[in-house]
């Protein structure tokens, strides 16, 4: 199933593109010569795309990329000066054309809505870039942001970037122990947060997370607070202040700040499996146009299209859909709540209301939507939407399937999209230009040399290995944050010149790609690797079940061995005979040697709110060993039930 082709641009579609149209530009009628080019020259490459997103620089940049420090530390467009809020705001605020088109739509969980256009977005962040400046913010400090998806996120974030802050956003469901580690490790000056947001219903507080983290902070100066819903919250005078306080008055032009190239302009944190975490650095030529080539070229945005993906700042999605969006001149829309609440079908009625042209998901979510049928679909006009977006994780066939075709009608292409914090954006998608078949990416993204690598670091195709950069690329992190050290540890350490991702992939015969799953997660059961989706997809197609997560486990026999959790669609199924089909279907599928260790039957599955399945805390909880970071876990109780299941021995 995996490598059948279920879409195939018409040439008429592949010719409407703006990849095909850049390429017969560049002089290329063929996609995989353009591809190898862009890899095998990566300056001529980076320096075209930059041209062709329109980039706004203040001084021309002399070479595009100087590698005198080596390939884990490229300089990009150096001596050029820049500032990227010219490329994202200014100049369509100031071309009568563009003016008075949407920058920015954001829909509450209550159904409130509000639009700006680039010219209303332009004169919001001016003000606030202005009060950002009056209250002692210069170049080179940082701003946490801990908010939820709101207007005023937006505009923070860009007033900040305006000014020459940087600006280091967190996932809006922290606790305050994990705000506190992050706020200390960049030594913010200045939180920006809200009293609290909606989701679900409830109503989530914030600023007291905020108060219980600053109260160990050694940097925070200010704390400013969004009145989103206007509710009584504890306030210390000379600290906190209120958002409004940042609006100076008057319509006015706040000079940019004038930045080099490589100066930092993100800081984003990562959580890892141990430790605190880390920090990677993305700078003003970097992240913002991967962002946008990966969205405008890769995803097709275009002027005044519009898109959807609902996510949190505090994860790279949230800044590569806001940097994306409006570097490529097109609409960035914000949604506050749960994709699925009130009902069901929120998210399609968004994408209907809001005339969607790009949605983006997560499998996790489509999985969850399945159980309640094909009526969720029902009376929603979505004649706008031309293109689906996916990443997190790994994809199961049959919710790709369900998506593509009751969804989709089969005709609209769904762009499996994977990379990272680190990389900026992404190293596989799905192109507009070839064949898409279910779950596996169909080409890496133009200028990413990607290869697969067997424990001995050579090259393979049809066999499951480690996913590696061989080349830089814009977008890719500075370093971490004060810690040059474990960037090179983390990335660096195992092949000489070669960036390890850390998943596992595979490339078919008919040169489909597929991420099995995390590296660290991959089963070793008798000698033979393979990732858990491989045996999640297989249980997942039982019509019983409805999430299902695949850790190994130490055996003496084959080394490791899969342990299965499900969750069934019905808690009234008989799990002693939904445990003897479930085994029987993995015995055919996969083999005997395949044969799981357990089958345990949960309520739920841990998981992030932008919907990954956290194995490595399944598997810790299950082995109780050190669980390592839990901060970004939406639903921690999950790990509860699996802490308390007896442990099945040889």
């Amino acid at each position: 199933m995996n490598n059948q082709v279920v879409w195939e641009p018409s040439q008429e579609y592949r010719e409407s593109t703006r990849l095909y149209n850049w390429m017969k530009k560049l002089g290329f009628s063929d996609y995989e010569t353009f591809l190898n080019a862009s890899v095998n020259d990566i300056e001529w490459y980076w320096g075209e795309v930059e041209q062709e997103l329109g980039i706004d620089w203040i001084t021309p940049y002399e070479q595009v990329l100087d590698l005198s420090n080596g390939i884990k530390h490229p300089n990009w467009y150096t001596k050029g000066k820049i500032n990227i809020i010219h490329s994202m705001i200014d100049k369509w605020a100031k071309d009568p054309y563009t003016s008075c088109q949407l920058a920015l739509v954001w829909e509450g969980e209550d159904g409130e809505v509000k639009k700006y256009t680039y010219s209303e977005l332009n004169n919001w962040v001016n003000k606030v870039a202005q009060g950002f400046r009056n209250h002692g913010i210069k170049k080179g400090d940082r701003i946490a942001i801990y908010m939820p998806m709101i207007p005023e996120t937006a505009v923070a974030i860009l007033a900040a970037v305006k000014i020459g802050a940087i600006f280091s956003p967190a996932f809006s469901g922290y606790g305050a122990d994990a705000l506190a580690v992050r706020l200390e490790a960049a030594q913010a000056k200045m939180i920006i947060t809200a009293d609290g947001f909606l989701r679900k219903g409830k109503e989530i507080k914030m600023k007291e997370e905020v108060d219980r983290a600053v109260y160990t902070s050694s940097s925070i100066e200010r704390v400013v607070v969004v009145r989103r819903l206007n509710r009584d919250i504890p306030w210390k005078e000379g600290v906190d202040m209120e958002w409004t306080d940042l609006e100076t008055v008057g319509n006015f032009e706040t000079e940019a700040e004038v930045m080099e190239s490589q100066d930092p302009m993100m800081l984003i944190y990562t959580s890892g499996t141990s430790g605190k975490p880390k920090g990677a650095v993305h700078t003003h030529s970097g992240f913002p146009l991967k962002a946008a080539l990966d969205l405008g070229i890769g995803m097709d945005l275009k002027r005044s299209d519009r898109f959807l993906w609902i996510a949190d700042m505090g994860w790279l999605t949230g800044p590569v859909v806001l940097f994306g969006a409006l570097i490529n001149g097109a609409t960035a829309v914000f949604y506050e709540g749960a994709p699925d609440f009130p009902s069901h079908d929120r998210i399609w009625k968004l994408a209907s209301d809001h005339r969607v042209t790009h949605l983006g998901v997560s499998p996790t979510l489509i999985r969850s939507l399945m159980r309640y049928g094909d009526e969720v679909l029902e009376n929603h006009q979505l004649e706008k939407l031309r293109v689906i977006s996916s990443t997190g994780e790994p994809w199961n066939p049959e919710p790709w399937l369900w998506l593509f075709e009751q969804l989709g009608k089969g005709k609209i292409p769904i762009i499996n999209y994977a990379g990272g914090t680190e990389i900026g954006g992404g190293i596989l998608m799905n192109v507009l230009v070839k064949p898409i078949s279910p779950i596996t990416f169909n080409s890496p993204v133009p200028g990413m040399d990607v290869q697969v690598l067997t424990e001995n670091g050579k090259a393979v195709r049809q066999s499951l290995g480690e996913l590696v950069l061989k080349r830089p690329w814009v977008g890719m992190t500075k370093s971490f944050w004060q810690e040059p050290e474990r960037y090179e540890e983390a990335y660096w350490n195992r092949w000489p010149e070669t960036w390890v991702h850390g998943d596992w992939a595979i490339i078919d015969e008919n040169g489909f790609w597929t991420i099995t799953g995390r590296s660290d997660d991959t089963l070793n059961v008798a000698g033979k690797r393979l990732g858990p989706s491989e045996i999640e997809s297989v249980l997942i197609e039982d019509e019983c079940v409805l999430e299902a997560a695949v850790i190994g486990v130490p055996d003496k026999m084959k080394g490791e061995a899969p342990v299965c959790f499900v969750v069934k669609k019905i808690e009234e199924y008989d799990s002693s005979v939904l445990e003897k089909e479930l085994l029987n279907l993995i015995l055919i599928k996969m083999g005997k040697s395949m044969r799981p260790k357990a089958i345990h039957f949960v309520s739920d599955l841990p998981k992030t709110k932008n919907g990954k399945v956290l194995r490595r805390a399944i598997r810790a909880s299950y082995l109780s060993t050190d669980i390592g970071d839990l901060s970004s876990l939406e639903n921690p109780n999950a790990l509860e039930q699996i802490r308390s299941l007896t442990i099945v021995e040889n």
